[in-house]
Protein backbone atom coordinates (compact mmCIF):
# COMPACT_ATOMS: atom_id res chain seq x y z
CA UNK A 1 0.00 0.00 0.00
CA UNK A 2 2.67 2.84 0.86
CA UNK A 3 4.71 1.73 -2.96
CA UNK A 4 1.47 2.85 -4.16
CA UNK A 5 0.67 5.82 -2.46
CA UNK A 6 4.35 6.86 -3.40
CA UNK A 7 3.54 6.48 -7.01
CA UNK A 8 0.83 8.09 -6.53
CA UNK A 9 2.11 11.10 -5.17
CA UNK A 10 5.03 10.82 -8.21
CA UNK A 11 2.48 11.14 -10.56
CA UNK A 12 0.68 13.92 -9.17
CA UNK A 13 3.49 15.61 -8.60
CA UNK A 14 4.51 15.40 -12.46
CA UNK A 15 1.00 16.87 -13.17
CA UNK A 16 1.30 19.51 -10.86
CA UNK A 17 4.69 20.64 -12.74
CA UNK A 18 3.54 20.26 -15.73
CA UNK A 19 0.87 23.02 -14.98
CA UNK A 20 3.13 25.21 -13.75
CA UNK A 21 5.20 24.51 -17.23
CA UNK A 22 1.97 25.51 -19.08
CA UNK A 23 0.95 28.27 -17.09
CA UNK A 24 4.69 29.64 -17.54
CA UNK A 25 5.25 31.63 -21.14
CA UNK A 26 8.33 30.30 -22.74
CA UNK A 27 11.35 32.78 -22.82
CA UNK A 28 15.61 32.49 -23.40
CA UNK A 29 15.94 30.28 -20.11
CA UNK A 30 12.99 27.50 -20.96
CA UNK A 31 15.15 25.08 -22.87
CA UNK A 32 18.53 26.37 -21.51
CA UNK A 33 19.64 22.96 -20.42
CA UNK A 34 18.68 21.03 -23.87
CA UNK A 35 21.43 21.73 -26.20
CA UNK A 36 22.21 20.04 -29.58
CA UNK A 37 25.46 17.96 -29.10
CA UNK A 38 26.70 15.34 -31.80
CA UNK A 39 24.99 11.74 -30.99
CA UNK A 40 28.55 10.30 -33.77
CA UNK A 41 27.58 9.26 -37.60
CA UNK A 42 25.18 7.17 -38.31
CA UNK A 43 23.06 5.59 -41.76
CA UNK A 44 24.13 7.64 -44.21
CA UNK A 45 27.01 9.63 -42.66
CA UNK A 46 28.82 6.74 -41.31
CA UNK A 47 30.35 5.06 -44.50
CA UNK A 48 34.24 6.16 -44.84
CA UNK A 49 35.19 6.83 -48.62
CA UNK A 50 38.73 7.16 -48.42
CA UNK A 51 41.78 7.81 -45.92
CA UNK A 52 45.35 9.22 -46.68
CA UNK A 53 48.46 8.94 -44.23
CA UNK A 54 50.78 11.55 -43.96
CA UNK A 55 53.89 10.06 -45.66
CA UNK A 56 56.55 11.44 -43.01
CA UNK A 57 54.50 11.40 -39.70
CA UNK A 58 52.01 8.43 -39.42
CA UNK A 59 49.90 9.90 -36.40
CA UNK A 60 48.53 11.84 -39.48
CA UNK A 61 45.28 11.47 -41.57
CA UNK A 62 42.96 13.29 -43.59
CA UNK A 63 39.64 11.03 -44.30
CA UNK A 64 36.69 11.51 -46.11
CA UNK A 65 33.39 10.23 -45.59
CA UNK A 66 30.71 9.43 -47.90
CA UNK A 67 27.96 11.80 -46.51
CA UNK A 68 30.27 13.75 -43.61
CA UNK A 69 32.94 15.93 -44.83
CA UNK A 70 36.60 15.43 -44.51
CA UNK A 71 38.26 14.56 -40.75
CA UNK A 72 41.71 15.40 -39.61
CA UNK A 73 43.12 13.21 -36.80
CA UNK A 74 47.34 14.36 -36.04
CA UNK A 75 47.41 11.52 -32.90
CA UNK A 76 46.51 7.82 -34.69
CA UNK A 77 42.53 8.54 -34.20
CA UNK A 78 42.71 9.24 -30.47
CA UNK A 79 40.74 13.02 -31.59
CA UNK A 80 39.28 14.30 -34.63
CA UNK A 81 38.39 17.65 -36.23
CA UNK A 82 36.47 18.19 -39.19
CA UNK A 83 38.30 20.43 -41.87
CA UNK A 84 35.80 21.23 -44.55
CA UNK A 85 32.64 22.14 -43.00
CA UNK A 86 32.46 25.39 -44.65
CA UNK A 87 32.57 24.37 -48.24
CA UNK A 88 30.06 24.09 -50.66
CA UNK A 89 29.79 19.97 -50.49
CA UNK A 90 29.19 17.61 -47.62
CA UNK A 91 29.20 14.09 -49.86
CA UNK A 92 33.30 13.66 -50.20
CA UNK A 93 34.76 10.66 -53.11
CA UNK A 94 38.20 10.64 -52.11
CA UNK A 95 41.38 12.35 -50.13
CA UNK A 96 45.07 12.57 -51.52
CA UNK A 97 48.17 14.23 -50.15
CA UNK A 98 50.64 15.59 -52.54
CA UNK A 99 53.81 13.19 -52.60
CA UNK A 100 55.83 16.45 -53.41
CA UNK A 101 54.64 18.61 -50.65
CA UNK A 102 52.48 16.96 -47.87
CA UNK A 103 50.99 20.20 -46.98
CA UNK A 104 49.06 20.24 -50.19
CA UNK A 105 45.71 17.97 -49.66
CA UNK A 106 43.03 17.16 -52.61
CA UNK A 107 39.85 16.25 -51.83
CA UNK A 108 37.67 14.96 -54.46
CA UNK A 109 33.41 15.52 -53.55
CA UNK A 110 30.52 13.25 -54.88
CA UNK A 111 30.84 9.54 -52.89
CA UNK A 112 31.25 7.34 -55.58
CA UNK A 113 28.53 4.74 -54.69
CA UNK A 114 25.35 3.87 -56.79
CA UNK A 115 22.75 3.82 -54.05
CA UNK A 116 19.40 6.09 -54.33
CA UNK A 117 20.52 8.56 -51.29
CA UNK A 118 24.31 9.38 -52.25
CA UNK A 119 24.66 12.95 -52.51
CA UNK A 120 26.63 14.77 -54.95
CA UNK A 121 29.48 16.76 -55.07
CA UNK A 122 30.52 20.41 -56.74
CA UNK A 123 34.13 19.39 -58.31
CA UNK A 124 37.65 19.04 -56.91
CA UNK A 125 39.42 20.96 -53.41
CA UNK A 126 43.03 21.42 -52.92
CA UNK A 127 44.37 23.58 -49.37
CA UNK A 128 47.93 24.20 -49.34
CA UNK A 129 48.49 24.79 -45.35
CA UNK A 130 47.24 21.16 -44.28
CA UNK A 131 43.57 21.50 -44.64
CA UNK A 132 43.32 24.86 -43.00
CA UNK A 133 41.55 26.60 -45.71
CA UNK A 134 40.34 25.39 -49.40
CA UNK A 135 39.49 26.62 -52.89
CA UNK A 136 37.92 24.87 -55.60
CA UNK A 137 39.45 23.95 -58.53
CA UNK A 138 37.04 22.92 -61.21
CA UNK A 139 35.30 20.18 -62.29
CA UNK A 140 32.07 21.45 -60.51
CA UNK A 141 29.68 19.22 -63.25
CA UNK A 142 31.37 15.91 -62.15
CA UNK A 143 29.28 15.65 -58.94
CA UNK A 144 31.33 12.36 -58.26
CA UNK A 145 34.91 11.88 -57.90
CA UNK A 146 36.33 8.67 -57.19
CA UNK A 147 40.35 8.56 -57.22
CA UNK A 148 43.14 11.52 -57.31
CA UNK A 149 46.56 10.88 -57.53
CA UNK A 150 49.29 13.78 -58.30
CA UNK A 151 52.45 13.06 -60.36
CA UNK A 152 55.29 11.68 -57.56
CA UNK A 153 58.27 14.03 -59.07
CA UNK A 154 55.50 17.03 -60.30
CA UNK A 155 52.61 18.89 -57.87
CA UNK A 156 51.63 20.48 -60.81
CA UNK A 157 50.44 17.49 -62.57
CA UNK A 158 47.10 15.64 -61.49
CA UNK A 159 45.12 12.76 -62.82
CA UNK A 160 41.52 12.41 -61.74
CA UNK A 161 38.97 9.56 -62.19
CA UNK A 162 35.15 11.35 -62.32
CA UNK A 163 32.58 8.68 -62.16
CA UNK A 164 30.00 11.86 -63.31
CA UNK A 165 26.00 12.10 -62.43
CA UNK A 166 24.44 9.14 -60.83
CA UNK A 167 20.76 10.63 -62.20
CA UNK A 168 21.64 11.95 -65.50
CA UNK A 169 23.56 11.46 -68.76
CA UNK A 170 26.46 14.08 -68.96
CA UNK A 171 28.60 16.20 -67.01
CA UNK A 172 32.23 16.02 -66.74
CA UNK A 173 32.56 11.97 -66.24
CA UNK A 174 35.79 9.95 -67.55
CA UNK A 175 39.62 10.63 -67.15
CA UNK A 176 40.86 13.80 -66.55
CA UNK A 177 44.37 15.51 -66.27
CA UNK A 178 45.76 19.29 -64.99
CA UNK A 179 49.19 20.23 -66.17
CA UNK A 180 49.27 23.29 -64.24
CA UNK A 181 48.44 22.67 -61.03
CA UNK A 182 44.18 22.43 -61.33
CA UNK A 183 43.92 25.50 -63.22
CA UNK A 184 42.94 24.07 -66.52
CA UNK A 185 41.20 20.04 -67.12
CA UNK A 186 41.75 17.83 -70.25
CA UNK A 187 39.63 14.37 -70.49
CA UNK A 188 41.18 11.93 -72.48
CA UNK A 189 38.86 8.83 -71.71
CA UNK A 190 35.42 8.11 -70.93
CA UNK A 191 32.38 9.39 -72.90
CA UNK A 192 29.92 12.76 -72.46
CA UNK A 193 26.55 10.34 -71.83
CA UNK A 194 27.36 7.47 -69.20
CA UNK A 195 30.96 6.01 -69.52
CA UNK A 196 32.66 7.97 -65.91
CA UNK A 197 36.22 6.36 -64.92
CA UNK A 198 35.19 4.81 -61.17
CA UNK A 199 39.39 3.80 -60.31
CA UNK A 200 42.68 4.63 -61.36
CA UNK A 201 46.14 2.90 -60.58
CA UNK A 202 49.44 4.29 -61.32
CA UNK A 203 52.72 2.26 -62.30
CA UNK A 204 55.03 2.93 -58.89
CA UNK A 205 58.45 2.52 -61.11
CA UNK A 206 57.04 4.86 -63.92
CA UNK A 207 54.45 6.93 -63.62
CA UNK A 208 53.60 7.60 -67.45
CA UNK A 209 51.87 3.76 -66.89
CA UNK A 210 48.24 4.47 -65.72
CA UNK A 211 45.59 1.61 -65.39
CA UNK A 212 41.98 2.87 -65.42
CA UNK A 213 38.54 1.55 -64.65
CA UNK A 214 35.76 2.85 -66.49
CA UNK A 215 31.88 2.41 -65.85
CA UNK A 216 28.73 2.67 -67.48
CA UNK A 217 26.02 3.55 -64.71
CA UNK A 218 22.95 5.19 -64.51
CA UNK A 219 20.39 5.50 -61.30
CA UNK A 220 16.23 6.51 -61.37
CA UNK A 221 14.10 5.75 -58.66
CA UNK A 222 13.26 2.41 -60.01
CA UNK A 223 16.16 0.46 -61.25
CA UNK A 224 20.01 1.13 -61.13
CA UNK A 225 22.01 0.73 -64.94
CA UNK A 226 24.94 -0.76 -63.25
CA UNK A 227 26.82 -1.36 -66.04
CA UNK A 228 27.32 -1.35 -70.23
CA UNK A 229 29.54 -1.37 -73.18
CA UNK A 230 31.35 1.26 -72.10
CA UNK A 231 32.56 -0.39 -68.72
CA UNK A 232 36.11 -1.82 -69.00
CA UNK A 233 40.12 -1.90 -68.33
CA UNK A 234 42.27 0.69 -70.02
CA UNK A 235 46.10 1.09 -70.08
CA UNK A 236 48.10 4.34 -70.60
CA UNK A 237 51.93 4.47 -71.44
CA UNK A 238 52.24 8.18 -71.89
CA UNK A 239 50.81 9.75 -68.80
CA UNK A 240 47.01 9.65 -69.49
CA UNK A 241 47.35 10.83 -73.06
CA UNK A 242 46.23 8.48 -74.73
CA UNK A 243 44.72 4.84 -73.89
CA UNK A 244 44.52 1.19 -74.79
CA UNK A 245 41.32 -0.83 -74.07
CA UNK A 246 42.49 -4.24 -72.26
CA UNK A 247 40.49 -7.63 -73.52
CA UNK A 248 42.51 -10.48 -73.54
CA UNK A 249 40.86 -13.30 -70.80
CA UNK A 250 38.42 -10.29 -69.34
CA UNK A 251 34.81 -11.43 -69.64
CA UNK A 252 32.77 -10.79 -73.17
CA UNK A 253 29.33 -9.25 -71.17
CA UNK A 254 28.96 -6.06 -69.75
CA UNK A 255 30.89 -5.35 -67.30
CA UNK A 256 30.07 -3.64 -63.98
CA UNK A 257 31.48 -1.61 -61.28
CA UNK A 258 35.80 -2.35 -61.52
CA UNK A 259 38.11 -1.91 -58.42
CA UNK A 260 42.03 -1.73 -59.68
CA UNK A 261 45.18 -2.31 -57.59
CA UNK A 262 49.09 -3.17 -58.48
CA UNK A 263 50.71 -5.01 -56.54
CA UNK A 264 54.00 -3.21 -54.51
CA UNK A 265 56.26 -6.11 -55.17
CA UNK A 266 55.67 -6.26 -58.81
CA UNK A 267 54.80 -3.68 -61.20
CA UNK A 268 53.76 -5.90 -63.82
CA UNK A 269 51.02 -7.77 -61.65
CA UNK A 270 47.87 -6.03 -61.22
CA UNK A 271 44.40 -7.11 -59.79
CA UNK A 272 41.04 -6.50 -61.07
CA UNK A 273 37.69 -6.60 -58.83
CA UNK A 274 35.03 -7.17 -61.38
CA UNK A 275 31.26 -7.12 -61.18
CA UNK A 276 29.78 -8.75 -63.71
CA UNK A 277 26.37 -9.10 -64.09
CA UNK A 278 25.41 -7.44 -61.05
CA UNK A 279 26.15 -9.61 -57.77
CA UNK A 280 28.14 -11.91 -59.93
CA UNK A 281 31.99 -11.38 -61.14
CA UNK A 282 35.07 -11.96 -59.40
CA UNK A 283 38.54 -11.25 -59.31
CA UNK A 284 40.91 -11.35 -62.28
CA UNK A 285 45.31 -10.99 -62.12
CA UNK A 286 47.20 -9.88 -64.72
CA UNK A 287 50.94 -10.73 -64.69
CA UNK A 288 52.47 -8.93 -67.87
CA UNK A 289 50.68 -5.70 -66.93
CA UNK A 290 47.05 -6.26 -68.51
CA UNK A 291 48.27 -8.03 -72.06
CA UNK A 292 46.49 -10.65 -70.55
CA UNK A 293 44.13 -11.95 -67.49
CA UNK A 294 43.52 -14.68 -65.74
CA UNK A 295 40.49 -15.51 -62.96
CA UNK A 296 41.58 -16.51 -59.48
CA UNK A 297 37.64 -16.46 -57.81
CA UNK A 298 34.18 -15.88 -57.64
CA UNK A 299 34.74 -12.94 -55.27
CA UNK A 300 32.13 -10.57 -55.17
CA UNK A 301 31.62 -7.33 -52.78
CA UNK A 302 28.47 -8.58 -50.93
CA UNK A 303 25.96 -6.99 -48.90
CA UNK A 304 24.09 -4.30 -50.55
CA UNK A 305 26.33 -5.37 -53.74
CA UNK A 306 29.21 -4.08 -55.71
CA UNK A 307 27.71 -0.54 -57.15
CA UNK A 308 28.94 0.04 -52.97
CA UNK A 309 32.39 -1.05 -52.68
CA UNK A 310 34.73 -2.73 -54.65
CA UNK A 311 37.66 -0.81 -53.99
CA UNK A 312 40.43 -3.36 -54.32
CA UNK A 313 43.65 -3.35 -52.08
CA UNK A 314 47.16 -5.29 -52.56
CA UNK A 315 49.11 -6.11 -49.37
CA UNK A 316 52.34 -4.06 -48.99
CA UNK A 317 53.79 -7.17 -46.95
CA UNK A 318 53.18 -10.14 -49.03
Amino acid sequence: MKHRLRIYSAILSLFVFSLHLTAQKPDSTTFKGLEFRSLGPALTSGRIADIAIHPKNESVWYVAVGSGGVWKTINNGTTWKPIFDKQASYSIGCVTIDPNNPSTIWVGTGENVGGRHVGFGDGIYVSHDEGKTWKNMGLKSSEHLSKIIVHPENSNVIMVASQGPLWSKGGQRGFYKSTDGGKTWRKTLGNNEWTGVTDIAMDPTNPDVIYAATWDRHRTVAALMGGGPGSGLHKSTDGGETWTKLSNGLPKSNMGKIGLALSPFNNETLYAAIELDRRKGGVYISKNGGASWTKQSDAVSGATGPHYYQELYASPHH
